[in-house]
C-alpha cells in the first residue's frame, strides 16, 4: 500500500509540474522574445527488496527551447531584434547583468535607454546608454547607437552589448524572466548583429502546448485512479483480515 502510494504520487507530481510549465508557456504565447520553458522527467527504478518493478518520476532537466521566435516588423526605431543566438544585455533589478531577447526599448524621463519594464540597457562597456535630450536615435546593424540633434552632426553614443552564449556558457531563466549565466557576466560578441524596426515573437507553439496539457491532464487522472484503486485494495484486505480474525 505505502509503496504504490509513493510511486503514484511521484507520477502525479511530475504530471502537475508539466501542466504548470505548459500553462506558463501558453500564457506567454504573445510575449515578445519569450523562450518556451522545457520540463523533462525520467523514470527511476525504486530500489529495495525483491525485483525493481516500481519506478518513480524524477525531474531530469529544465531549460528553455533555444530556437528564435518569428520576426515581427514594427517600423519603430527603438524596436530591436537580435540575430542568431545573440542576446541583449540589461541591468536587472538586483543590479547584476542579465540577458533578454525582448528588444522593445524606449527612452525614459531620465534620458536612459531602457526596456519596456524599465531595465537599463547596457553598452559593451557595461554602462547604461544615456541619450541627449530631444535627440533622435537610430541603431546600426552591429548595435551602434547614434543620436541626432537638429542642426548638429550625429553623435556616436556607443554600442549595445550583445552576447552569444556557447555550449560552455549556458544561461538559465530566473524568476524575473531574465536569463543569467552561472559563469558570471558573458563577454560582448563583436560579431553579433541585430535588426532595427522589428521584434522577435514568442517561440511557443500554442498547438503543441495545448496537446501537451491534455496529455499531462490525462496522466494526472490516471495517477489519481491508481490511488483510488490502492485505497479500495487496502479496504478489501482489511475486511478479509477482520473476517479471518
Amino acid at each position: 500500500m505505502d509503496r504504490i502510494i509513493y510511486t503514484t504520487m511521484t507520477g502525479a507530481n511530475a504530471a502537475a509540474q508539466r501542466q504548470a510549465v505548459l500553462s506558463n508557456n501558453l500564457a506567454n504565447v504573445s510575449t515578445t522574445g519569450f523562450r518556451a520553458e522545457l520540463s523533462t522527467f525520467r523514470s527511476v527504478p525504486l530500489e529495495g527488496q525483491g525485483s525493481s518493478t516500481r519506478v518513480f518520476g524524477l525531474d531530469a532537466t529544465s531549460g528553455h527551447l533555444d530556437q528564435p521566435g518569428p520576426a515581427m516588423t514594427t517600423g519603430k526605431s527603438t524596436d530591436l531584434m537580435a540575430r542568431g543566438n545573440a542576446w541583449f544585455a540589461v541591468q536587472g533589478l538586483d543590479g547584476l547583468e542579465a540577458y533578454t531577447r525582448n528588444g522593445a526599448l524606449e527612452v525614459n524621463a531620465e534620458g536612459q535607454l531602457v526596456t519596456a519594464n524599465g531595465l537599463a540597457v547596457l553598452t559593451d562597456g557595461g554602462a547604461p546608454v544615456d541619450i541627449p535630450q530631444n535627440a533622435r536615435i537610430s541603431f546600426g546593424g552591429d548595435g551602434t547607437v547614434v543620436a541626432t540633434l537638429d542642426g548638429q552632426d550625429p553623435i556616436n553614443i556607443g554600442r549595445l552589448k550583445m552576447v552569444t552564449p556557447n555550449l560552455e556558457q549556458t544561461i538559465q531563466r530566473g524568476d524575473d524572466g531574465l536569463f543569467r549565466s552561472a559563469q558570471g557576466d558573458l563577454p560582448a560578441d563583436a560579431n553579433a548583429t541585430m535588426v532595427a524596426g522589428a521584434l522577435e515573437g514568442s517561440n511557443v507553439n500554442a498547438v503543441e502546448a495545448m496537446v501537451g496539457m491534455i496529455a499531462a491532464s490525462r496522466q494526472f487522472e490516471q495517477q489519481m485512479k491508481l490511488l483510488t484503486t490502492a485505497e479500495t485494495n487496502d479496504k478489501t484486505a482489511s475486511q478479509l483480515l477482520s473476517m479471518n480474525g
